[in-house]
């Protein structure tokens, strides 16, 4: 192969490697829940899922106890929150003083399950303790309580149990949404046989409406279904209501009314009399 050749061919696979090698760094690592790959059950994968619209945010807290003590825990869920360092640590603590970081629980032990209306994130293989707990390494508990219509908010540190010889652990608290049970929503009776009603009230007067139009060949009013019952009866609701709700006495029709020999008067006898012959 000519020298010009080779040389093409070495930087197409260089620039297939750098590809690919960046394109691997892009993709963020995720929680792998302890135990065997493929192990986890359909519990877990599913509180994973639930989890999911938390992973592009991150989480920090300072805690000062007194001049000995001042760190900052930075917290990202099934994220690593520094991904250059390819270190798996999920939950750091930093200390303020000497900017020393410490991994207290990593993304590739997770433990996760829920209750009613809380899920429980454990990240275990955190760093060795030095003199506390027989040197075993950290895990960091994660509390996330249901707080409905907010992402997540109030993260904070709670506790760290490390006078124990074994089991020690850093609490966590948190309030989000994605822990919140879904709502139920229940219909009365009332509103289904409103629903009911209302909807098959729509379907007699498109139905009909389309049956009058296109069948029948109604033009304006006459479209409507039935029409001339229902102007019937609106004509007969409107006389009831008239007749029910009037405020005023109808006027008596006037009736016609003779004349009686009473009201006459008496007659003068010399009425007629000019008419006599003389």
């Amino acid at each position: 192969m000519p020298p010009p050749c080779r040389a093409s061919a070495a930087l197409v696979v260089f620039v297939a490697l750098t590809v690919g090698v960046g394109a691997e760094q892009l993709k963020e690592r995720s929680c792998d829940v302890v135990g065997e790959e493929g192990s986890e059950s359909q519990v877990e994968r599913a509180l994973l899922k639930k989890l999911e619209p938390l992973s592009q945010m991150r989480f920090n807290v300072t805690v000062e106890k007194g001049k000995t003590e001042n760190y900052i825990y930075q917290f990202r869920v099934c994220r690593e929150v520094n991904s250059t360092l390819h270190d798996f640590g999920g939950l750091v603590q930093t200390d303020r003083q000497n900017r020393k970081s410490t991994v207290i629980g990593r993304i590739n032990e997770t433990q996760v399950f829920n209750g009613s209306d809380w899920i429980m994130l454990i990240y275990k293989g955190g760093d060795s303790y030095g003199t506390h707990c027989s040197g075993e390494k950290r895990r960091a508990v994660i509390m996330i309580s249901c707080k409905r219509g907010v992402t997540a908010s109030s993260f904070s540190i709670i506790s760290e149990e490390r006078e124990k010889e074994q089991e020690c652990f850093y609490l966590f608290e948190m309030d989000s949404s994605v822990a919140c049970p879904a709502e139920e929503s229940h219909l009365s009776v009332g509103s289904i046989l409103l629903i009911t009603f209302a909807s098959l009230v729509a379907v007699y007067i498109i139905g009909g409406f389309l049956y009058q139009r296109l069948v029948v060949g109604a033009k304006g009013m006459e479209q409507f279904p039935h029409f001339a019952f229902w102007q019937d009866l609106g004509n007969l609701v409107a006389d009831g209501c008239d007749f029910v709700c009037r405020s005023k006495p109808r006027a008596a029709p006037a009736a016609y009314r003779g004349v009686g020999d009473d009201q006459l008067g008496e007659e003068s006898e010399e009425r007629d009399d000019h008419l006599l012959p003389m």
